[in-house]
Parts: C-alpha cells; structure tokens; sequence
C-alpha cells in the first residue's frame, strides 16, 4: 500500500473519530455546570468599562 492511500485511510476512519470526539468532548465541557461563572466574565468583557475608561493601576496588558 503506498503512504498516499495509507494515510488517506487513516484519517478517514480514526481521523474522524478523533475529530468528533474531540467536539463532543469539548461541547460536553462548555455545558458543564461549574463553568457557568467563567462563561459570564468571558461574555461581559467588552462591557467592563463601559461608562468610563479603566483606572491606569488596573490596565491590563
């Protein structure tokens, strides 16, 4: 068998397999309940200083 079809094989079957793991794992992480509170922050970041700029200490880089 030559690389070429080897290698096509190969990420045919465990390639995708792989890959839909992969998404089902990550999809089942995001819905967990204790990542609740890390996805508001995350969603709220561009209204944290939405009245006024940030003070200088507080900056971040």
């Amino acid at each position: 068998m030559e690389t070429y079809s080897f290698l096509r094989q190969l990420a045919d079957s465990w390639g995708l397999l792989a890959m839909c793991v992969f998404f089902a794992g990550v999809v089942i992480w995001a819905l967990l309940p204790g990542s609740r509170k890390g996805q508001e922050d995350a969603a709220n970041i561009p209204f944290r200083h939405d009245d006024r700029p940030a003070p200088a200490d507080r900056r971040e880089p």
